[in-house]
């Protein structure tokens, strides 16, 4: 059995594990859970040497870190790193982003009160989306919400300011014009068994000595024998292959989702793998995965899925459809 292995990330000087707890599934958006067993899940990760723990507002409106801060209660501050986010918050497209500097200042603050901490070690600008909707153009991001992000880390209510979005042009064009001390970036369903964007976007971040968060590995649960929400932005195309494959996983009594994080597992130029976690069962399928690999079978089946039903998948990625999507719902609340 390995034991768990941790990398520096970037040039934080936080030395994280190669699995990290994804709290996205604590919100509203991944079904019901049972909020015990979720506690307990983070208590034993940590337990288990699980140090990096990432959430947001948007996980539920403020669910996802109330379970955490409770979780959290009595662990030692020292024993796990924090990341959070600001900028995108409501369900209702009205209010879903939101980057002004006030805005930032006090999504920050309820965060540290839900959690019941002083400090995070990353708060990350979240869903930075090149488009006119989303954000008004990049400039808002580089000339408000970072350096607001910045003051914050010099009050000590942050470590270290990180980036995340989906695509990953424009977290590139964001490090490549701010002034700001950019510590980690966080790409989600980017290095995954459908996907592997990220890895041409490696040596850049690299270069620049940028702290990797490899996050949904599962894709946001489309790489699961139970497949992804009905929200999933997903084409049909891309979920119907991925469906076949997890039938073909499911006549073997096998769970899709054990063999695609295993999988991301096995790129080494990330610096933390980031996979949402429900429950107890999920966690220690993943330390199983992390300590154990996956059997010679296993890696047979997972060749097989690979050639009879993903690599037929033309629409990789989602860029534009989360864009359209909410344009068009702005558009409907404008008649």
């Amino acid at each position: 059995m390995k034991a768990m292995e941790y990398k520096e990330l970037g040039k934080t000087g936080l030395f994280v594990s190669k699995l990290s707890f994804g709290c996205g599934p604590l919100g509203c958006h991944y079904g019901t859970y049972d909020e015990t067993d979720a506690i307990e899940a983070v208590r034993q990760a940590i337990k288990q040497g699980v140090n990096y723990i990432d959430t947001a507002p948007w996980y539920g409106q403020g669910r996802s870190e109330t379970i955490l801060g409770k979780a959290l209660k009595g662990i030692p501050r020292g024993a796990y790193y924090i990341a959070t986010k600001i900028g995108r918050y409501e369900l209702d497209y009205d209010n879903m982003f939101d980057f002004s500097v006030e805005k930032t200042r006090k999504s920050l603050k309820k965060s540290l009160e839900l959690l019941g901490l002083d400090y995070v070690d990353v708060i990350q600008a979240r869903d930075i989306i090149h488009d006119i909707e989303f954000a008004p153009s990049l400039d808002i991001i580089i000339t408000q919400t970072l350096p607001e992000l910045s003051k914050q880390v010099a009050e000590g209510k942050a470590k270290y300011i990180g980036l995340t979005g989906y695509p990953m042009s424009v977290l590139k064009e964001c490090i490549e014009k701010s002034n700001i001390n950019i510590a980690c970036v966080l790409s989600y369903a980017r290095l995954t068994l459908i996907d592997d964007t990220l890895l041409e976007y490696i040596p850049f971040f690299k270069k620049h000595n940028i702290g990797l968060i490899n996050a949904a590995a599962l894709s946001m649960s489309l790489l699961t024998n139970n497949g992804p929400p009905n929200w999933h932005p997903a084409s049909d195309e891309t979920k119907e292959q991925c469906a076949n494959a997890a039938q073909y996983c499911k006549n073997q009594n096998v769970e899709l989702s054990k063999l695609a994080i295993w999988h991301s597992m096995q790129y080494t130029n990330v610096d933390t793998n980031l996979i949402g976690i429900q429950n107890t069962k999920q966690l220690q399928m993943n330390l199983d995965v992390l300590r154990n690999s996956i059997t010679e079978k296993e890696k047979t089946l997972l060749q097989e899925i690979q050639e009879k039903y993903l690599s037929t998948i033309k629409n990789q990625h989602w860029e534009d459809k989360e864009i359209q999507m909410y344009q068009k719902a702005m558009k409907n609340n404008v008649r």
